[in-house]
């Protein structure tokens, strides 16, 4: 564990700033997709609400891992890019890491479940990189790591525990307190979908800088709800099993320290709904959104619909992070 940790950037809770979202937003222009921010009738009345959806499942690669996966990469100095990057992800920072190196010319390892969505597992070997795969059950994923960094000199790039890769997170807040403003409204709350904590950590950060009045809120599925459980206690827990939601791209063991630092000071209340409502979500953003999500990339719409969060006149922003979905799994929430 060591190991693998001291290649991640070195970093305090102090050491992520505004300016630090806005010089990944020039770092990341021109690659990353400026995704758009979306109202829908049926959304506004189911809840009662303004909702501007920020759709991140239509960003390059599928999610918004893209973000903070490209910041991080181009912060790698010159002379260390030929030996590589190494990453742990069940998919979603995966892609969003294969993608980038293959952007920049540098030969990327990803350590995989190997339960992970198969439309996962090809879209990440579809990007050029080398799939690792190991039992969630039973192996250590940054034992792996460790030792092919160990190898092969690789750069470690942690899905969340990174500076940078919050940095490239947070260019969603400053986007979405910007497309809101644009449209002359003002967020009263914004909830995004919350595994360890990058994204979250980096939009509350962004949005207490640009739209201070805004609260944020994480959301988590049922029993991996380990944010929720942490902001509570003021100490970060962790959650007790490592699989067994539909939520896979949100099934973090624990927060992230660096983000955990960050959301105990911004965050407002954690939301927490069921793989049943997130479900349902999933099938309200294909049947009236038209949008295809994925159940992880759907918790927070889900916590608008299940009314985990009064939101009645108000305006709120919804976070949709990623689409990358099996076509059993969309049939599922379907039929459903």
């Amino acid at each position: 564990m060591t190991d693998l940790h001291s290649q991640v950037v070195e970093t305090s809770p102090a050491a992520v700033s505004i300016d630090d979202i806005r010089a990944a937003a020039e770092r990341i222009r021109g690659e990353a997709v400026v995704t758009p921010v979306l109202r829908h009738p049926a959304l506004d009345a189911a809840v009662g609400a303004t909702v501007l959806i920020k759709p991140e499942n239509l960003q390059r690669s599928g999610s918004f891992k893209f973000r903070g996966a490209f910041n991080r990469l181009n912060l790698i100095p010159a002379a260390d890019r030929p030996r590589g990057v190494v990453a742990c992800s069940s998919g979603n920072h995966a892609q969003g890491v294969a993608a980038s190196a293959q952007l920049l010319g540098m030969p990327a390892t990803i350590v995989m479940p190997a339960d992970a969505p198969a439309i996962k597992l090809e879209r990440t070997r579809g990007f050029g990189a080398k799939v690792v795969t190991y039992d969630r059950a039973t192996e250590d994923r940054d034992e792996i790591a460790a030792a092919l960094c160990r190898d092969s000199g690789a750069t470690f790039v942690h899905p969340f525990d990174d500076a940078g890769v919050i940095a490239g997170q947070g260019t969603v807040g400053l986007e979405l307190a910007g497309q809101a403003r644009d449209l002359g409204l003002a967020l009263d709350d914004v909830c995004a979908c919350t595994g360890g904590g990058g994204l979250s950590s980096g939009i509350a950060l962004a949005l207490s800088e640009v739209s201070p009045k805004t609260r944020f809120h994480t959301v988590e599925p049922a029993g991996f709800d380990d944010y929720k459980r942490s902001l509570d206690a003021g100490e970060r827990l962790s959650n007790t099993e490592k699989s067994g939601s539909v939520c896979d791209a949100l099934l973090s063991e624990t927060p992230g320290e660096i983000g955990f630092s960050i959301l105990k000071r911004l965050s407002g209340d954690g939301l927490v709904v069921t793989d049943k409502e997130a479900l349902a979500a999933v099938a309200f953003a294909f049947t009236e959104l038209k949008l295809v999500v994925e159940p992880g990339g759907a918790v927070a719409l889900a916590a608008l619909l299940s009314g985990k969060l009064p939101v009645a006149g108000k305006t709120v922003g919804v976070v949709l992070t990623g689409g990358n979905i099996d076509p059993q799994m969309l049939m599922t929430a379907l039929a459903r």
